[in-house]
C-alpha cells in the first residue's frame, strides 16, 4: 500500500508539473501574440478622443452624438437608479440628465487596460449643471467593446463622491 500511495503522489507531481509548463508556455504565447497584434497605447488615445466628444456632447446637448459612442445593447449604470439597457432607453435616460443644463464635464482617466476585445476606462469626472451652477465631483467606469472596427462603450457606471446624508 505505501508504494502505490508514493507512486501515485508522485504521478500527480509529474502530472501538476507538466500541465504548469504547458498553460505557462500557453500564456506567454498568448501574450505575445496580444502584445504584437494589439496597441494598448494607440487605442488609448482613440478612447481619449472618443470621451473628448462625449462629455462635450453633454455641454452642447448633443443627444445624437451622445448615443452614437454605446453599443445597440449598452447598459448604463447611473447612481440611485435601475440599470438602463439598450440605446433607446439609453437616450431617454440621457435626454432627462440634459434638462439639468450641463455647462461643464471633464473626464481623467486614471486606469485604463484590456485587450482587442474589452477595455477598462476608469477615472474621475467633474461636472457642473443647473441654474445654481452645482459642481460634482465623482468616479466612472467605462467598459469598451469593439463593433465593427469601431469602439463603443458597452457598459457605463458612475458616482458622486459626495458624502453621503447622515440619518438623523
Amino acid at each position: 500500500m505505501k508504494h502505490t500511495s508514493r507512486f501515485l503522489f508522485v504521478a500527480a507531481l509529474v502530472g501538476m508539473s507538466t500541465l504548469g509548463c504547458t498553460a505557462e508556455n500557453h500564456a506567454s504565447t498568448a501574450t505575445r501574440k496580444d502584445d504584437a497584434s494589439f496597441d494598448l497605447s494607440a487605442t488609448r488615445k482613440i478612447i481619449n478622443e472618443k470621451n473628448a466628444r462625449f462629455t462635450n456632447a453633454h455641454v452642447i446637448g448633443d443627444s445624437v452624438g451622445m448615443m452614437d459612442i454605446f453599443t445597440d445593447d449598452a447598459r448604463v449604470l447611473a447612481p440611485n437608479a435601475d440599470p438602463v439597457t439598450g440605446r433607446e432607453a439609453i437616450e431617454v435616460m440621457t435626454s432627462e440628465y440634459l434638462k439639468f443644463g450641463i455647462t461643464e464635464f471633464r473626464e481623467e482617466t486614471t486606469a485604463f487596460y484590456g485587450n482587442e476585445d474589452l477595455l477598462i476606462d476608469q477615472g474621475n469626472y467633474v461636472m457642473v449643471y443647473g441654474p445654481e451652477k452645482t459642481t460634482e465631483h465623482g468616479k466612472y467606469l467605462n467598459v469598451w467593446r469593439q463593433v465593427n472596427g469601431e469602439w463603443k462603450i458597452y457598459s457605463n457606471m458612475w458616482n458622486t463622491n459626495a458624502a453621503v446624508a447622515s440619518v438623523k
